[in-house]
């Protein structure tokens, strides 16, 4: 395929973002056409973008060979299901879906057609992240902190399925083990669903990860710290800073061991461009996508098994 026409369905905060950016790459796929269940948001976008506002779904499959999807997350699989069987490449923004079910249907409606699927989840892309994937060896401990104000934006999820399946899908990588254990603690505080969660979990190789996020506080934060035996590394999304913290020495050795700190400002980069731009050329290549199904099942999975730990409010008074 050379270069492939894409539509995008659901242009609400993020769609707008993938529409714009699928504008960018246009050297990589032709931006056809957008579709939205309010029709005039749809137009505007459209209009703004130069491409088609699509009435319906089957619309969409007549125009286009591979959609971006950013509908509310409970409507993930009653439109990505059909684009598959129809034959067409999908890119589902995170989580995946809202239950286990539902990324099953979408994954295997993937296989069964032999289509490129990719979860959106960003935080795979980002700058920082890549800087110090050479540097881990074996965490022992991470912790990672997700704040922000109650966003401008639909929330039909709770916070774990909304902000902490960020962490979730990295973390699990970087722990390169399965879940053995997970506790949690949730409160709704502007929905009616958990807008501020902590959860801690134990690996079965002894790692623990410590998450909170939430949707209701004041300032942003977006950090996470890894500790290991030899190194403890700060990685600041926002800032795009990180602070690598190393031992140069033995403990046993004749001369006593120091700490060496060094810190390090990166090119923030556009990770949802780079996102974005990666789906287009696994469709444009038939190659595995960098972030599979599979992989956002994983991290819905264990966004789930945290949601289902936390106890109900009438337990905690």
């Amino acid at each position: 395929m050379s270069r492939p026409r894409v539509a995008v369905v659901g242009v609400g905060s993020m769609g707008k973002l993938h529409a714009e950016k699928l504008a960018e790459l246009a050297t990589l796929a032709e931006l056809v056409g957008v579709h939205d269940l309010d029709p005039a948001r749809a137009r505007e976008v459209a209009q703004r973008l130069g491409v088609a506002a699509l009435d319906d779904l089957e619309a969409v499959t007549r125009a286009a060979q591979a959609a971006f999807i950013a509908v509310p997350t409970i409507e993930h699989a009653r439109v990505a299901v059909p684009l598959l069987r129809a034959g067409l490449d999908v890119f589902v923004e995170k989580p995946v879906a809202a239950s286990r079910e539902a990324a099953h249907e979408i994954i295997e409606a993937a296989r069964c057609g032999e289509r490129i699927l990719q979860v959106g989840h960003v935080e795979r892309f980002s700058s920082a992240l890549r800087a110090v994937l050479p540097v881990l060896t074996r965490p022992r401990f991470i912790e990672a902190h997700r704040i922000g104000p109650f966003p401008d934006r639909a929330t039909d999820v709770s916070v774990v399925l909304d902000l902490m399946i960020h962490d979730l899908d990295i973390v699990a990588q970087l722990a390169g083990a399965d879940v053995e254990r997970v506790e949690a603690i949730g409160v709704p505080v502007l929905s009616s669903t958990e807008d501020i969660a902590n959860a801690r979990i134990r690996f079965t190789n002894g790692c623990i990860l410590n998450l909170t996020a939430s949707r209701v506080s004041l300032e942003p934060l977006r950090k996470i710290r890894i500790f290991q035996a030899d190194a403890y590394i700060s990685i600041d999304f926002l800032g795009n800073k990180i602070t690598l913290a190393r031992r140069e020495g033995a403990p046993d050795a004749a001369a006593p061991p120091k700490i060496v700190v060094e810190h390090f400002e990166l090119d923030p980069g556009d990770a949802l461009l780079a996102q974005d731009r990666a789906f287009l050329e696994a469709v444009r290549d038939r190659t595995p996508p960098q972030v599979s199904g599979e992989d956002g099942y994983r991290a819905l999975d264990l966004a789930l098994r945290i949601q289902e730990s936390i106890p109900p409010l009438e337990e905690l008074e």
